[in-house]
């Protein structure tokens, strides 16, 4: 069975609006490579269809992108990709399948059948499946910023405290420090 690692960028006041991180050539291989370790890519609708807007575009070469973020993109396209939706039946972009019905069933059912893990990164699922205690490891970046608005990390609250253990902690040239927990409860 593969772990299910959560990652995403957050500011210090705990924003996880993606605009608001910095996209460079030192934090886009972190996430390639994050993404290359991992056996899936894991999403709720809105993020699929956010991410499905922009990177297969970037895969193809129709848009300008430096080499840290078409690396990201191609490889990206390859990566067997999952969605988590109750609305939306067809997923065109390569390699991506749906998990409809019963979200515990479904995402365990994907850990056991992924053995190199499960990445997650759409911030709603994520509140969602640590609820269902099925999040095993984070992977933030955690940006040098405080930018006073939302959306924030977990804002409808989780129903009690996770207690992590720091795996390791690389600060960044950026200033920007890239984290690494597993939930120690």
């Amino acid at each position: 069975m593969g772990l299910l690692t959560f990652s995403i960028n957050i500011t210090l006041d705990g924003c996880v609006d993606h605009r608001e991180g910095i996209a460079d050539g030192e934090t886009h291989p972190l996430f390639t490579q994050l993404m290359d370790e991992a056996g899936a890519m894991l999403w709720g609708r809105t993020t699929y269809e956010m991410m499905e807007s922009a990177w297969p575009a970037v895969a193809r070469g129709e848009v300008e992108a430096d080499s840290t973020m078409r690396e990201w993109a191609v490889k990206l396209d390859a990566k067997p990709k999952y969605v988590v939706s109750s609305t939306r039946e067809d997923f065109p972009w390569a390699n991506s399948h749906r998990i409809a019905g019963d979200l515990r069933a479904g995402v365990q059912k994907l850990k056991d059948e992924t053995p190199a893990g499960v990445l997650l990164g759409s911030i709603s699922l994520a509140a969602e499946l640590d609820r269902l205690g099925l999040v095993d490891e984070y992977r933030f970046l955690v940006q040098p910023r405080i930018v006073g608005h939302g959306p924030t990390l977990y804002e409808r609250g989780l129903p009690s405290t996770r207690r992590l253990a720091l795996i390791s902690a690389t600060p960044l040239r950026n200033g920007a420090i890239w984290t690494h927990y597993r939930r120690a409860d």
